[in-house]
């Protein structure tokens, strides 16, 4: 009987023979984004971690239009892209508190106080993926009271 045994993929090779830079799958950045969410959430599972990125994803993917959708979606692993892109823009503006009360409505067992949790556990991690750029687009797009969720301190003018 015969046993196979896995096989190195061949590295790429650039002219000149010198191997091609490693370049993660995007499937990778979406198992990083889980990663980073669970020690955020300090989710005892992956899955715990992976189930509340897709609410809170899907939850802020009908507040975020135009061109900061388009370049959210962009900016993230593919599973990720497709939570955001995938809603219909909602029809009227959340304010953050309400925001939280949503993802608490689509999180079976949630409170307010754990939905808070779980919207900043996400949000948070979203500038190191994405660019302080890009989130302050998207902040900019949404009601006052959102910095906060994705871990920054929102002055108010005097």
């Amino acid at each position: 009987m015969t046993t196979l045994t896995p096989q190195k993929p061949a590295t790429p090779k650039q002219a000149g023979g010198v191997p091609a830079p490693a370049v993660a799958p995007r499937n990778d950045s979406w198992h990083q984004l889980i990663e980073a969410v669970r020690e955020s959430g300090q989710y005892p599972t992956r899955a715990q971690a992976e189930s509340v990125t897709r609410v809170v994803l899907s939850a802020l993917g009908g507040h975020v239009v135009g061109d900061e959708r388009v370049d959210l979606a962009r900016a993230l692993p593919e599973e990720a892209a497709r939570a955001v892109a995938s809603q219909i823009p909602v029809t009227r503006e959340l304010t953050a508190a309400e925001f939280v009360d949503s993802v608490a409505a689509r999180i079976e067992g949630a409170t307010p106080a754990t939905a808070r949790w779980d919207v900043s556990s996400v949000l948070g991690v979203l500038p190191d993926l994405v660019g302080d750029a890009l989130v302050t687009r998207v902040l900019a797009q949404l009601p006052p009271g959102y910095a906060l969720l994705f871990g920054r301190a929102e002055l108010s003018p005097a």
